[in-house]
């Protein structure tokens, strides 16, 4: 990251980031960057002319004769340097009406590019530890992406204006540019500096505001306010606050000393040039090299390029450390799109039937653990079979069932569909012909009917829509909201609805089967339903049955009645294989959880 580098390697990575910024802007609106960079060009333009007829002015104003004589003489000059005055202002609000058109323009592309980024991984990235304090400086890049159309306008302006003057002087004296340049240049290094801490700050405490923030979301969230006030957890969670928030700001103060350091320093720096470049300007009048004229035009001119000096720095301690932020967004995205951390798309075609899928001696590591998640695993699943798949927490259930489905690679061993290595798998096919019933599923803010069929319908019309939610029983309740199947599915926006607990996971299960899956998962499908609707879902899976692989992960030992065969796990590993009337009279854990859960 650039924080890491020194000051010259810094300023040096910068402009390749504004290369890289500006090619969004130009993507984003052509017209506005145009504007832009002309309005400014124009405001430093008529910012020299203003200088130039000042330089002219001062001649006859600071000469002999009458004051009348003198006014006279350099009333052209005085009018000329309005008239720049006030196309340097109209420029200026060019200027400022492209950044207005591109702020949220840039915006909304460095969004949309950090969630498509987000979207785009292979999920297994999520377990990278590292991924998730990633994505949050990322965000902040986005943040800043905004602000930094105007960091770059005023920076911009305050340049070319610098520039500007400083041509003015070359023009009337060399030597004027040397005594400018003394004048402005040492407050430069302090920029940078201020600039470094200031993100290093952010780096310290990055990890602090995530878990902030996190905690900001749940305290926020009215789906856990049951727990929180029903608990007594208000006065713990507003200390936990209080405490973390206290700890952010002390790691904040403590970069304060090395700020006012830097800034005591730069300042006095600027403040013994200042006094030496009108020292060497005394001199050189005394001395006659350089008229009276103009030693006050380059008064004028150092007062105003002192001012854009001032600008400048301003507005590159906020550049520098907007790009910062820019860099660690840039890098973020751009791993997004690295080879190894998205989804193969040029893989093999997974058949729409499938009618077996393998599982060959597969052993999966999680980052950080000390034992593998699966180890050794082989299983064999058919076409038209259900299998139930049960153990204890930890045993390798979920991590089984996202291999089966391709969301996970496996480290060691192949799992495979009808031969197809799904390492070697075209991942978007794969997608195509699979469900999954998740234990955390999503309450998705959209119409009953996208979260039936999830943005992919099969059909024109709404038959195969009403037939999901019939499969799960949800034709009456859907029928009495509002709007049917255009009701919107969330409370907290305008004419929206919620959906209880177990009506929400009923439309989960709707959506998977609407799906009509080649391989169906379902991990604890009825946890939150009725005695009813756990009938009728496992009445309906075993009809749908015979078209597909059928895989449910249960801890309702009495729901795996219905499955063909049932897998135990322990540890990572499949310890025991049969029917339900087989295993519940075996002797192992299968017997063993069926007889606790029975023993009540």
């Amino acid at each position: 990251m650039l924080e890491e580098h020194g000051l010259l390697e810094l300023v040096r990575k910068v402009p390749a980031l504004l290369v890289r910024f500006l090619r969004m802007a130009w993507s984003a609106d052509r017209r506005a960057v145009v504007v832009l960079f002309v309005a400014e060009i124009a405001s430093g333009a008529g910012a020299a002319v203003l200088l130039t007829m000042t330089a002219k002015a001062m001649g006859p104003l600071v000469g002999t004769g009458t004051v009348a004589s003198r006014v006279h003489e350099a009333g052209p000059y005085l009018i000329g340097a309005g008239c720049a005055a006030a196309f340097a202002r109209g420029a200026h609000a060019f200027g400022t009406w492209a950044e207005d058109r591109l702020r949220p323009q840039l915006l909304t592309a460095a969004d949309r590019a950090l969630i498509h980024a987000a979207l785009s991984v292979r999920l297994e990235v999520y377990n990278d530890p590292a991924f998730t304090q990633d994505r949050e400086k990322a965000e902040t890049g986005v943040v800043r992406s905004e602000r930094l159309v105007t960091e770059v306008q005023v920076f911009l302006g305050s340049l070319i204006r610098l520039v500007a003057a400083g041509g003015v002087l070359a023009g009337l004296h060399p030597l004027m540019l040397g005594v400018l340049m003394l004048a402005v240049l040492p407050s430069g290094a302090g920029a940078v500096v201020r600039a470094r801490i200031e993100y290093r700050t952010h780096l310290t405490v990055s990890a602090g505001r995530t878990v902030k923030q996190m905690m900001r979301g749940y305290a926020a969230n009215r789906h856990f306010g049951d727990e929180m006030h029903g608990n007594g957890m208000i006065p713990y969670l507003k200390f936990w606050y209080d405490r973390i928030t206290d700890t952010i700001d002390a790691k904040i103060l403590a970069q304060t000393p090395k700020q006012l350091r830097t800034d005591l320093l730069s300042y006095a720096a600027s403040g013994v040039c200042l006094a030496g470049a009108y020292g060497v300007l005394a001199w050189l009048t005394v001395s006659g090299r350089v008229s009276l004229a103009v030693s006050a035009t380059v008064i004028v001119a150092v007062r105003q390029a002192l001012a854009s000096v001032r600008d400048l720095l301003a507005y590159t301690v906020g550049l520098l450390r907007h790009c910062l932020y820019l860099a660690d967004w840039e890098r973020f995205v751009d791993n997004g799109r690295s080879p190894e951390k998205v989804p193969r798309t040029d893989g093999k075609t997974v058949p729409p039937v499938v009618e077996t899928v393998r599982v060959e001696k597969v052993s999966y590591w999680y980052p950080n653990k000390p034992a593998p998640a699966l180890d050794e695993v082989s299983l064999t699943f058919q076409r038209g079979e259900v299998v139930a798949v049960v153990g204890e927490n930890g045993s390798g259930k979920s991590t089984l069932v996202r291999l089966l489905l391709g969301l996970y690679t496996a480290e060691k061993g192949t799992v495979s569909w009808d031969g197809i290595d799904l390492a070697e798998a075209n991942q978007g096919t794969l997608s195509d012909r699979t469900a999954v019933v998740p234990q955390d599923f999503a309450c998705w803010p959209l119409s009953v009917r996208e979260n039936v069929t999830l943005g992919q319908p099969r059909t024109w019309d709404d038959e195969a829509v009403w037939e999901a939610l019939a499969q799960v029983g949800m034709v009456d309740v859907v029928r009495e909201l509002p709007r049917g199947l255009d009701t919107l599915l969330a409370r907290e926006l305008w004419g929206g609805v919620t959906l209880s607990g177990g009506q929400w996971q009923r439309v989960a299960c709707a959506r998977a089967l609407y799906r009509q899956p080649a391989l169906l998962v379902l991990d604890e499908p009825t946890s939150e339903m009725d005695a009813r609707g756990e009938h009728q879902i496992f009445t309906e899976l075993k009809k749908v049955a015979r078209d597909r692989i059928t895989v449910v992960v249960t801890h309702r030992l009495d729901n795996t009645r219905i499955a063909d065969r049932i897998v135990v796990m322990e540890h990572g590993r499949v310890t025991e294989q049969g029917p339900f009337d087989q295993l519940v009279t075996a002797g192992g854990l299968f017997q063993e959880l069926y007889e606790l859960s029975h023993d009540r």
